[in-house]
């Protein structure tokens, strides 16, 4: 198992200090689109750019996650 950490970033990155352990780095994307679907519905969320951003044990980025795709996919980011 290895640990992977889930970074909150809009712009300004929020670490993730605990993390969490997956077999694999597609468990841990899994979660990661879990947590922008549960973050899109606070309504305390209000910056479009939110970003989960998937870290390694390494350090090194394996994904990132936008909260609200569609403000992506716009060009808001």
């Amino acid at each position: 198992m290895r640990t992977y950490y889930f970074d909150m970033n809009d712009g300004i990155p929020t670490r993730d200090r605990t993390g969490l352990e997956f077999a694999t780095s597609a468990g841990a994307i899994e979660h990661s689109r879990d947590l922008a679907r549960r973050l899109r519905h606070d309504p305390r969320i209000t910056d479009r750019r939110l970003s989960i951003v998937v870290v390694d044990e390494s350090g090194a980025e394996v994904h990132r996650e936008p909260v609200y795709p569609a403000a992506v996919k716009a060009g808001l980011s």
